[in-house]
């Protein structure tokens, strides 16, 4: 790792105004200006974040067209395109902050302005400036009524001075090529954000911690039926009480041995901090370097193209070395 000592991080567990993304940025923003005050210098959000994570789509039967519709069209018209406002106001708070800034965001499919839409995970820089994106690979179950699969293009790790910034969305860390393809290439803080939670997902995140040497930031979203405005019908239709929990939230930060060093936040909003040791994640390679010693790479191989899928090639394009 590129620091020369520790320094603090921070998962926030926090919850999004449903479906308002202004409000949710102004929101962001507050979080980021506290967790900076308290001396983060990464800062990592939920799995879509802004402007909610779509929870609908595991209780609405595909059936319920107009409901599905109506939702589906609420979500792309508060989505985040980048860059775009909401992109240019969390990098003026991480800019202020003097903090990196890891945000979910439901994306919207600008090229063929339509309203399909990417789960997406954008890096700030502690400049403001965008330093990329990571398209989730293959959306869960129901998750493919309402995100789009990202591409290659997007499976790519951030060089900062704090370290090689990566990660994958979610169930995408139960994708082995995929971690491996975040290992290879030199990730060693390990971003997870999700909308899964409980035992079994705390279980990933140590197991990923230890397969890959790193730091890992997993971060979900803590939920009551409450934070769903009355106005939603789906409400009333499939949900219980207003303190009953959907997610349970159980953001947590690993160290590379497997250990949890804070959290998990269970049934809490709040922000969890951790300090990161820059040596323990270099000095335990000597043992277990799943990307180097242990590789193997005259018994296995993995190609991974990182060509941008468009969705349509002109002549020209083509012309320009596209294919």
């Amino acid at each position: 790792m590129s620091g020369k000592s520790e320094f603090k991080v921070a998962a926030v567990a926090a919850t999004p105004t449903f479906m308002d993304r202004e409000a949710t940025v102004d929101r962001a923003c507050d979080l980021i200006a506290t967790a900076a005050a308290e001396g983060a210098r990464l800062i990592v959000f939920p799995e879509t974040f802004i402007p909610t994570y779509p929870m609908w789509a595991w209780q609405i039967p595909p059936s319920e067209t107009d409901m599905m519709a109506e939702l589906h069209a609420e979500l792309a018209g508060q989505s985040v395109e980048i860059p775009g406002p909401a992109t240019d106001r969390i990098g003026e708070a991480a800019r202020d902050a003097g903090a990196f800034v890891v945000m979910g965001v439901n994306e919207p499919v600008t090229d063929t302005r339509g309203a399909s839409l990417f789960n997406t995970t954008i890096y700030f820089g502690d400049d403001g400036e965008v330093l990329g994106r990571h398209r989730k690979l293959v959306p869960t179950a129901p998750e493919r009524l309402v995100w789009m699969p990202g591409d290659g293009s997007t499976l790519e790790v951030f060089d900062t001075p704090l370290g090689k910034l990566g990660g994958l969305i979610c169930w995408e860390n139960y994708m082995p090529l995929a971690r491996y393809a975040m290992y290879a290439q030199g990730t060693q803080i390990y971003i997870a954000p999700t909308w899964d939670c409980g035992d079994t997902w705390l279980a990933t995140l140590r197991h990923i911690a230890k397969e890959g040497g790193v730091y890992v930031i997993g971060c979900g979203t803590p939920t009551q039926v409450g934070d769903i405005p009355d106005a939603y019908a789906f409400k009333e239709k499939y949900y219980g009480a207003d303190d009953e929990w959907i997610n349970t939230g159980d953001a947590a930060i690993v160290d590379p041995t497997g250990k949890i060093i804070a959290g998990p936040a269970h049934k809490t909003r709040e922000i969890i901090y951790a300090d990161i040791d820059p040596k323990v994640a270099q000095g335990l390679k000597w043992k277990l370097d799943v990307a180097g010693h242990y590789s193997r790479p005259d018994v296995f191989e993995l190609i991974v193209n990182t060509d941008e899928r468009a969705q349509i090639w002109t002549s020209s394009t083509i012309d320009d070395g596209g294919s």
